[in-house]
Formats: structure tokens, sequence, C-alpha cells
């Protein structure tokens, strides 16, 4: 009886994904998914930025209670709600660029500040930052508030560097790139997995953010012409072909899953 208890725990315990390389794969195309998703739909689509807001913002929140309310780390119903909080995220720096004239360099400062201060909050109440302790709700509610902010404060890094700082997509997409394997670099000799982890996670956004810019963009603005469609199309494609690949074994080896 014991053993069968532990056992439900432990399965109750597991609700984020290991950190492989298909999780980061995932991870940035989530990100430029949140890019070029949120432009067509409110763009392409034609549903207006402020409906596209709400519509989003429901989704995102409607998602976020099925992910809590499921005792275990559920493949489709995580990165279903990681692309929303892409899409939210940058719709909420767009707004503040865009629908209230606060300059980039602002927004970055502030969503930095908010990020830091939200670690903080969550060091000193859990003594804990590792995503491998999301062992109770209320940690599992910091660990999606520092999502949120990153995929915003992302954004907003993202757009000042290829615009505002005149890097441009390549440059910007490559900047981060090399940002990012530097990250590894360090946890590769030593770094502590914790700090290098967040780091590599907040960097993915503006990385993603200048690759949907160089995907979709025109070639007169420095982009490839691909279109906010076809690129989220693509995508897409892609994170549902790995993510189900993962629900496939999660359902066929709920053991090991357990056991993780």
């Amino acid at each position: 009886m014991n053993d069968m208890a532990t056992s439900r725990t432990r399965e109750w315990l597991v609700k984020v994904p290991q950190i492989t390389l298909a999780f980061w794969i995932v991870k940035i195309m989530c990100t430029t998914v949140g890019e070029t998703g949120a432009d067509y739909v409110a763009v392409g689509a034609g549903l207006g930025q402020g409906p596209t807001r709400a519509l989003m913002a429901a989704l995102l929140l409607a998602a976020l209670v099925v992910q809590m309310r499921s005792p275990r780390y559920q493949p489709w119903i995580y990165w279903l709600t990681v692309v929303l909080v892409s899409v939210v995220g940058t719709q909420i720096t767009d707004l503040m660029t865009d629908g209230l004239g606060i300059s980039l360099y602002l927004s970055t400062s502030v969503f930095a500040l908010l990020l830091a201060a939200i670690f903080a909050l969550w060091w000193h109440v859990e003594r804990t930052l590792s995503i491998h302790d999301i062992k109770t709700p209320r940690r599992e509610l910091f660990y999606w508030a520092a999502i949120l902010c990153t995929f915003a404060m992302g954004t907003a890094a993202g757009d000042l560097a290829t615009e505002a700082l005149h890097l441009g997509f390549t440059r910007g997409a490559f900047a981060f790139g090399t940002l990012i394997g530097l990250t590894w670099l360090a946890w590769r000799l030593g770094g502590n997995a914790v700090p290098t982890f967040w780091i590599a996670y907040i960097l993915t956004r503006p990385f993603g953010a200048a690759l949907g810019d160089l995907l979709t963009q025109a070639h007169a603005y420095g982009g490839l012409g691909m279109g906010a469609m076809w690129t989220s199309a693509l995508f897409l494609t892609v994170i549902v072909l790995l993510v189900g690949i993962e629900q496939w074994g999660a359902a066929a080896h709920p053991s090991a899953e357990t056991a993780r």
C-alpha cells in the first residue's frame, strides 16, 4: 500500500519535460510560432489586435487550468501552454511598444526587473529555482509566471537588438544563437545547471523572434519572404510531430514516465 502511494505521489510530481535536444528544438520553434502566429491571426487573418489578444489570453487561461489540474506531465498540454504563453508574451510586448508607445529600451528593462523579482520571490519562498523541483502547485505557478515573463522580455530584447540597435534579422539570430552556444559551453564546462538553464531559456526567445522575422519578412526588409502563414504552419507541423512522438512514448511506457 505504501509503495502504491509513493508511486502515485511521484507520478503526480512529474509536471515538466526532460531537458533534451528535442526540448530545445520544440522550445525554439514555439518561440518562433509565438512571433509569427500572433502576427498572422491579427493581420493576415484580419481578426485585429484587440480580439486576437482577448482570444489568446482566454485560450492560455484555459490551457493553464488544464495543465495545473493534470496530475503529471502531459506533453500535449504542456507544449500547448508554452505555445500560447509565447503568443501572449509577444502580444504584451507589442501592445506596450506599438499600442502605448513605450520604448524597447524601457520595456526590456521593465521585464528584466520583473523577471528578477519573480526569481527572487520564488527563491525566497521555495529555496530552489530548479525545474526538476516543480513539486507543488505553488512552484508551478512561479514557473509559469517566470515563463511568461521570459517570453515578454525576450520579445522586447529581440526587437531591441534587430530594430533599435539595427543588427537586422540575420545578425540578430546569429548573435543570440552564439550566446546560447556559449551558455551551453559554460554548462558543459561545469557551470551550475539551474542558472545556465534559465539563461538559455531566456535567450531562445529573442533567438526565435529574430529567426521568425528572418523567415517571414519580405526581402526588402532583410527577410527570406516565407510569410507568417507558411512559417507558422511549417513550425507547428514539426512541433506536433515531436510532441506526438513524446506523447506516444509516455502512453506506451507509463512506468518509465513515472520513474522519471
